[in-house]
Order: C-alpha cells, then sequence, then structure tokens
C-alpha cells in the first residue's frame, strides 16, 4: 500500500470519527419546555378539542332591529341639537405673529 493512500484512509477515518464523537454526545440538561408532558399528552389524546357550540351556524338575532339600526347608521337623524362653536389652541394666529 503506497503512503498517500494510507494518509487517505487515515484522513478519512478521522474525520468520520469526529462526526461521530460529536453526535454520541449525551448531555444532561433541560429545555424549556419540560415539565408540561402531562399537559402535552392529554391535549394530543383529546377526541374533540374545539367548544361543541362553535359548530351552531345559526346565530339567533332581530333582524327588524337590526334593519333599523343600519337605517340609523347610513341616515342619521335630522332632529340633531345644533352644533356649538368651541375654540381650541387659543394662541396667537398666524396673522397676529406675521404683524408683530
Amino acid at each position: 500500500m503506497s503512503r498517500s493512500k494510507l494518509l487517505l484512509i487515515l484522513l478519512g477515518t478521522s474525520l468520520l470519527a469526529g462526526c461521530a464523537a460529536d453526535y454520541l454526545n449525551n448531555y444532561d440538561t433541560m429545555t424549556l419546555a419540560s415539565g408540561d408532558s402531562q399537559k402535552a399528552n392529554q391535549l394530543l389524546q383529546t377526541v374533540d378539542p374545539y367548544n361543541p357550540a362553535s359548530n351552531n351556524t345559526k346565530i339567533e338575532g332581530n333582524g327588524a332591529r337590526s334593519v333599523g339600526v343600519v337605517q340609523k347608521y347610513k341616515l342619521p337623524p335630522s332632529t340633531s341639537a345644533p352644533a356649538t362653536n368651541m375654540t381650541v389652541n387659543v394662541g396667537p394666529s398666524a396673522a397676529t405673529s406675521a404683524a408683530n
């Protein structure tokens, strides 16, 4: 066997041994999700996890009342109180500050 083949085999086995050593490490650490295994297993084995009332597609309501609300929204009542003038941010206006 030549030296180059021996060197190639030695290099290949050392690379594989390095990968295997890292792969076979066992760590005695805990993850953030540990401790909830009983609850997780219970949720996984739940037959029907949804609320039974969520299948109800018939939502009860008063149609006449709903139509009245929509019409009030589209056409506000005309008998509203007169608008009052209100002054906000009282201070020097641009015309008076330019004159000074």
